[in-house]
């Protein structure tokens, strides 16, 4: 078991890692940037250290000052959270080299897995349903080629990509090759790398997750899936759990997301990620760290994600199997950002006045926020998960507009009104959602005042 873990994040995931720990009896550390010396994760870690300046690059980013801070601590392991290095293979080998337990896949998987083309190679050996499309990074006159085969529309995406990075659509063939060297340029200036492949574009399908736990003895099983169309470019806003497939499709999603895994030899918490259409479903990455989203799951099935991840990567095996993991009722995720809808979403950083968090037995509120935080303007602009329980779908919907009614953070501008438009949309409460819906009915969502 771990005795010590240093989380090397910020915000309401670090204030989540921190509760896990707790409730094993795991001593925390918290590092923070000048920005965030009065952070909530700072106040509520057993050890807290200053590793940078408020740039990413200078302090959530700087790997060197965090596996100092993790030294000069005698923290044995540490959690990446979601984003920042949580998927840096480089700084996973750089834990492992200097003998401390990084909390997720090893740097080998997440170097192959996060390479889209690699990992779409890979789930091809292993029999996982993909997108027509090329074998690997392709060049431009291979790409021209492969429009003839699979025909048009095409996405066009960064090998070492994601968050929409690196990504454009092509819809007529005149318009590929700007479209190739843009995508190109861009995958470079954001990843560093500059290879792009091409995928048949499947038209404003479904996006449905799978959560799997992994353990080092090549136990693996599945949490279920979740469903997380709805999304503005590209960027999740609403996810929920169960998604609203067939009981088939469901089982054999679920049974592809085990194999995947097990053929890459995964270790601790994982995602595997799919588009769906009314053909069928198809691979399209896998996340290797713990998802935004992960709340939905939990509340559906009763397991701490992140508890197993802590006991998964001390070594202790997995307590349940496949056959134990239940499902109840219906789960629903929406993303609380400081954020103004009505100004193209402009990030709204600022001061918290008031924070009123909605109460009730199915009801959950993942934040790092209190009255008089300063919202710092140099990160991501979500600032709180808010999660209801249902028995059903229904219910959940009811609830989360309860929810969101009530909530109160005053003093910076948020996108909560927009998120309420999305909850009583009638094609949201009829459950007819994929990836384009946002943008279909944008100007509806955004008829409120403010």
């Amino acid at each position: 078991m771990l005795q010590k873990v240093l989380i090397a994040n910020r915000g309401e995931i670090a204030v989540r890692i921190i509760r896990a720990c707790r409730s094993l009896g795991i001593e925390t550390v918290a590092v923070y940037s000048k920005a965030d010396a009065e952070s909530l994760h700072v106040q509520l870690a057993d050890n807290a250290v200053c590793i940078g300046d408020a740039p990413a690059q200078k302090s959530y980013l700087n790997m060197e000052n965090i596996i100092s801070a993790a030294v000069n601590t005698g923290a044995e392991a540490i959690h990446p959270g979601f984003g920042f290095l949580s998927e840096n293979a480089t700084f996973a080998k750089l834990c492992e080299s200097c003998g401390i337990v990084f909390v997720g896949p090893n740097a080998k998987t997440i170097e192959v897995m996060g390479d889209k083309a690699k990992a779409k190679q890979l789930m091809q050996d292993a029999g996982v349903p993909l997108v027509p499309g090329s074998e690997g990074e392709v060049s431009l006159e291979a790409g021209k080629k492969l429009l003839k085969s699979i025909g048009l529309p095409v996405l066009i995406k960064a090998s070492a990509g994601g968050g929409g990075r690196g990504m454009r659509i092509v819809k007529e063939a005149e318009e590929f090759t700007r479209a190739y060297h843009a995508a190109k340029q861009e995958a470079k200036s954001a990843f560093g790398h500059d290879g792009v492949y091409i995928e048949k574009l499947i038209e404003n399908p479904k996006h449905v997750e799978v959560q799997i736990l992994a353990d080092k003895y090549g136990h693996v099983i599945h949490l279920g899936e979740r469903d997380c169309s709805i999304q503005r470019r590209n960027q999740k806003v609403i996810e929920e759990a169960p998604s609203r497939l067939d009981a088939s499709m469901r089982n054999a999603m679920c049974e592809a997301a085990v194999k995947a895994a097990k053929h890459v030899n995964y270790e601790n918490a994982g995602t595997v990620e799919f588009i769906v259409d009314e053909a069928g479903f198809y691979f399209i990455e896998m996340n290797t760290r713990i998802q935004v989203e992960h709340p939905v799951t939990e509340m559906i099935t009763g397991i701490d994600i992140v508890r197993e991840q802590l006991l998964i990567a001390g070594g202790v095996t997995l307590a349940d199997e496949q056959s134990d993991v239940t499902f109840n009722g219906h789960a629903i995720e929406v993303r609380i950002n400081a954020e103004d809808p009505k100004h193209g979403f402009r990030p709204s950083p600022g001061t918290v006045d008031f924070l009123h968090v909605p109460g009730g037995m199915s009801v959950r509120f993942d934040s790092a926020l209190y009255t008089d935080y300063d919202i710092p303007p140099y990160y991501d602009s979500m600032v709180g998960k808010l999660i209801v329980h249902g028995r059903d779908r229904e219910e959940a919907i009811l609830r989360l507009q309860a929810a969101l009614s009530e909530l109160i953070i005053s003093g910076v501008s948020l996108n909560q009104t927009f998120l309420m438009m999305i909850m009583k949309h009638p094609d949201y409460v009829d459950g007819n959602i994929d990836t384009g819906f946002i943008e279909r009915h944008m100007r509806r969502l955004l008829e409120y005042e403010t």
